[in-house]
């Protein structure tokens, strides 16, 4: 393995958001361009894990302060054909072998356990790997323990490069739990700190080789992005790179989804996805004659889930339109959307909660997605949306500004809005509303963007080209 990527989420074995896509996809595509790389993460009691086989890699006891536990390192059989590359899964007893990824009172703990025998696994390996890449901030000690800590010595010429995803969570943590960590110069715990606390986020930025952020966006708002490190990230930005995500165009193609009513291309755009609205438009009582106006993703503040419902009221009560939520996370915006399908009935619905099947077929079936970010490292569902030919509607922030462009400059194809209110996303909403009216320019944009390569090999070979210069 010249790369291994390690992350606590990897689609389809653990997925919470775009973080799993990415890393169940960056790695196969690298395997394509004849880079060996593979996917180390943690082993969850959940469907996929039930339905998996396994060939036992490792055996170890890890240690947390007066606390033993047993871990062992799973390879799962096939995953070379089946994934694309090979897929390595940490159990540990009594504390990743539960069915959810996150919401755990001693999460700080499972990471921490996960990352010590990663990193004890590599340790007795006869070839190393040539570079480790890290993934969020459950993998951000990584680099420090590589770098200060006296059990890796060994191996702590190998580079690490850290992918921020999302800067807001950083799985900071108290001084008091400083004992799980192997031991280390005591002097540097400096290197571990960020506002009187662990921070493994800071600690990754200080002690990796190189850090990249998932848009070239974005990596110029995290200077002043008021997410706590924003001098840490001005401070170290010489050794930072912006790399696009992409998508995995195997999984997300409308002319093979399984999971969609009926397969289309650009050439039977307009059927394919007629066959597919009128799916979504019978299952959720909407018109099919209207045009379909979705939203999909985590319903938290930095999605705009606070003023989502204040949305649709106000761009359904101004444009003759439908309206579709599919999502879950705070249970005041949960009640709110669900309360504006009594004022619109026939006009609006939501789904509360999460479906992969139900997400293919809404990029499938509906017109405009909309995405009112506060924030958006890179953003997906934008990408996947101009895959099957629904237009975007943006806000002008982070990855969104760096994959659609306005229609109103040469060459546009999607709708940007420059704030986070009511008022502002309701008015991009009522310019996709007067772009679906425009008929022939609603078709040939259709057409056009679903011709975007958004695929994964052009930064695939980006992180290729990063590894080979640290590796030299």
């Amino acid at each position: 393995m010249k790369v291994i990527h390690v992350s606590a989420e990897c689609y389809p074995a653990a997925k919470v958001g775009g973080l799993a896509d990415v890393v169940g996809a960056l790695p196969k595509y690298q395997t394509n361009l004849n880079y060996e790389a593979a996917v180390v993460m943690p082993y969850y009691e959940n469907k996929f894990a039930k339905s998996s086989k396994y060939i036992t890699d490792f055996k170890t006891t890890v240690q947390l302060g007066e606390n033993s536990f047993k871990a062992t390192i799973l390879k799962v059989k096939n995953s070379e054909k089946d994934l694309g590359y090979p897929l390595y899964q940490v159990k540990i007893d009594d504390l990743l072998d539960r069915k959810e990824v996150y919401g755990y009172g001693d999460d700080t703990e499972r990471f921490i356990a996960f990352q010590k025998v990663f990193l004890d696994w590599v340790l007795q390996f006869a070839v190393k790997p040539q570079v480790i890449h890290c993934h969020d901030h459950h993998t951000g000690l990584i680099p420090f323990m590589l770098t200060q800590c006296t059990a890796y010595i060994p191996i702590r010429s190998i580079p690490t490069i850290f992918t921020i995803h999302n800067a807001q969570y950083q799985g900071e943590f108290s001084f008091e739990k400083i004992h799980y960590l192997p031991e280390y110069d005591l002097e540097q715990s400096g290197m571990l700190e960020w506002d009187y606390a662990i921070n493994p986020m800071a600690a990754a930025i200080k002690a990796c080789w190189r850090f990249t952020t998932v848009s070239p966006n974005y990596m110029t708002e995290l200077p002043y992005a008021a997410t706590g490190l924003d001098w840490l990230f001005d401070t170290e930005r010489d050794k930072s790179v912006g790399i696009l995500n992409g998508i995995d165009t195997e999984v997300w193609n409308p002319s093979s989804d399984k999971m969609i009513e009926k397969n289309y291309t650009v050439k039977t755009v307009e059927t394919g996805k007629l066959a597919n609205k009128k799916i979504l438009c019978d299952k959720f009582n909407l018109d099919i004659n209207k045009p379909l106006v979705a939203f999909i993703g985590r319903l938290v503040y930095q999605k705009g889930a606070d003023i989502m419902a204040g949305i649709f009221d106000k761009a359904l009560d101004a444009n003759d339109i439908n309206g579709l939520v599919l999502g879950s996370g705070d249970s005041h915006a949960e009640y709110l959307l669900n309360e504006l399908k009594e004022k619109y009935p026939g006009r609006y619905n939501t789904y509360i909660g999460y479906s992969e099947e139900l997400s293919h077929l809404i990029y499938a079936g509906a017109d405009f997605l909309i995405m009112p970010s506060r924030f958006e490292p890179c953003g997906l569902n934008q990408l996947y949306a101009l895959r099957y030919g629904t237009i975007p509607v943006v806000r002008t922030t982070g990855g969104l500004k760096d994959t659609v462009k306005d229609i109103g400059e040469k060459g546009g194809f999607g709708i940007r809005h420059d704030h986070v209110t009511v008022d502002n996303v309701a008015l991009a909403i009522t310019r996709a509303n007067k772009l679906y009216n425009d008929t022939e320019e609603f078709k040939r944009i259709r057409k056009e963007i679903m011709n975007i390569d958004n695929s994964w090999e052009n930064s695939a070979n980006e992180y290729i080209q990063l590894y080979n210069q640290l590796a030299q």
